[in-house]
């Protein structure tokens, strides 16, 4: 079979499975509106089996349990969504709401100035945002030069040539802004707790001291992983173990 003929069933294919899952959104939302709220879930849960995911389709999704009481896994949602779209209120509104609904209390560890700071503008955007704005300052680099090139007035030669370096300025800061947004995600495992209730141990198997108990709906940072455990880390600092079966990674993409 020829290569153009393999990518015409690649394209035939891909509209199928975009055509398919506009349908299934369709179908989710109607499902939704009606009060639905386990049909609107199978449908979206559809569409993540054909791979497709979005900010969207997460924020559907942590909607939908809200509405059947299931704190766990609305705020697994909502996490996901957000970190598809770090800055939209509406998710963080509705996260919020999830969040007050959950019965563990957990003060987060001070952070410092720097800290707070590098983190308010690392997540401004999600890495593959800032890697978009990246591209597009690059585009607006050379069509500033290219402009700057042909003009003959003086004002507008100058008028070109800040826009142009403005464009390579930003996007430098882009680059690195996605490398260490990048950095960071890969290194966070951030996962939320299904269980009702967890105990927490000090070391990995159901013999050990028990630390401290969890419920659903929380969320914490895998650290490591040894076996069917998983050690974990809180928003307090305290680090312990429960069995990998009791949560769910947020990353999994």
């Amino acid at each position: 079979m020829n290569r153009k003929l393999l990518t015409i069933l690649f394209l035939i294919f891909s509209f199928g499975v975009v055509a398919q899952n506009n349908t299934l959104f369709e179908h989710a939302t109607e499902a939704y509106n009606k009060g639905e709220y386990q049909k609107a879930i199978g449908f979206y849960e559809k569409i993540l089996e054909n791979k497709q995911h979005s900010p969207e389709l997460y924020f559907n999704l942590g909607n939908s349990y809200y509405k059947l009481g299931e704190i766990g896994p609305s705020i697994y949602y909502y996490e996901k969504a957000l970190l598809l779209k770090p800055n939209d209120i509406e998710i963080k509104n509705n996260l919020g709401y999830a969040n007050n609904m959950r019965l563990d209390a957990i003060d987060e560890m001070p952070e410092t100035a720097f800290t707070s700071f590098y983190k308010t503008v690392t997540n401004y955007l999600s890495f593959e945002q800032w890697a978009y704005l990246s591209v597009g300052m690059v585009f607006l680099f050379v069509l500033g030069y290219v402009v700057y090139y042909f003009l003959y007035n003086a004002t507008q030669k100058r008028i070109a040539f800040i826009i142009s370096a403005s464009g390579l300025v930003i996007a430098a800061i882009s680059v690195v802004m996605a490398y260490f947004q990048y950095k960071d995600f890969k290194h966070d495992k951030p996962a939320i707790i299904f269980s009702r209730e967890i105990a927490i141990t000090s070391e990995p198997n159901e013999r050990s001291e028990k630390l401290f108990t969890l419920h659903e709906g929380t969320k914490v940072n895998v650290l490591e992983k040894l076996g069917d455990w998983q050690k974990i880390k809180i928003a307090d600092g305290q680090t312990g173990w429960l069995p990998s079966e009791n949560l769910k990674l947020l990353k999994n993409f």
